[in-house]
């Protein structure tokens, strides 16, 4: 999907870019597919912030995704490519041929009109979900199982994919988008083809303000403060902070290891470092 430049009438439209929403087809969600997104703005249930700079944003409502693909070949027909302010991914609209409707991951390609199946016997082509055993060597997919039945949770952002670079008993090695190759059972669904809306990634927000109408308030550097709100504050003239950086609660923020052992590491061929 192109990108759309402004003519730079203000200092903040000169490097602003949006997309052309060219393969967008409705405007409007299924009301049947919708809910309310509650506004928490980083506060817990007490009232407290406990994550810092969110607040604000655009109303929305929510999409309800199918990253299951749980309706097994029953054929379904595309009806429109839509917009969604929840993810980078476009969404596609499912008409299934018994009646319900769905809305999953636009794949890349994907047109009104296509047809798409998941099942074990589904064609290997954009938009089909299959089990891992049934994708071949070097093919693209995305929103990845980790476990069967589970849904998708793996290769679901714009322009995102993974890839099957070998099989070897009952699992099977997959490149995933950070570059780490995993282990991941041949039973587990995946759906063919890359996530659409490639272009997500050069999208430049121009201003200050599109940051707000995402949800996103200002966040304020460590060394821009006083000494008593943050480790890195104060010092004469335009200190640099002195000592390595770390949050406000003196936790060191780059390099530090914090991830503990878990059950999964066993099936993590290749860091992703």
């Amino acid at each position: 999907m192109p990108l759309k430049k402004f003519k730079p009438i203000t200092p903040s439209s000169r490097w602003r870019t949006t997309s052309t929403f060219e393969e967008i087809t409705r405007t409007k969600p299924e009301r049947s597919l919708i809910k309310p997104v509650k506004r928490k703005g980083g506060r817990n249930n007490q009232g407290r912030i406990t994550v810092r700079s969110q607040g604000g944003g655009h109303k929305r409502s929510y999409r309800l995704i199918d990253f299951k693909r749980d309706k097994l070949n029953i054929p379904a027909k595309v009806v429109s490519v839509e917009y969604d302010p929840n993810r980078s991914a476009n969404i596609a609209l499912l008409h299934y041929s018994d009646g319900e409707k769905r809305y999953i991951l636009a794949p890349l390609g994907l047109k009104v009109n296509d047809e798409v199946v998941a099942g074990d016997n589904a064609e290997i082509k954009a938009g089909n979900a299959v089990p891992l055993g049934r994708v071949p060597l070097g093919t693209m997919i995305h929103n990845v199982e980790l476990k069967k039945g589970k849904g998708g949770q793996i290769a679901r952002g714009a322009g995102a994919v993974a890839q099957v670079v070998a099989k070897e008993g009952e699992r099977a090695h997959v490149r995933l988008p950070s570059g780490e190759i995993r282990l991941i059972r041949l039973d587990c669904y995946a759906t063919v083809g890359q996530v659409g809306n490639l272009d997500y990634e050069n999208i430049s927000l121009g201003k200050a303000g599109t940051s707000r109408w995402l949800g996103r308030r200002p966040r304020v550097r460590g060394v821009a403060k006083n000494p008593v709100d943050h480790p890195m504050g104060g010092g004469e003239g335009k200190s640099s902070g002195g000592r390595h950086p770390c949050t406000p609660w003196g936790k060191f923020t780059k390099g530090l290891k914090t991830r503990k052992k878990k059950p999964s590491d066993k099936v993590i061929i290749r860091r992703r470092r």
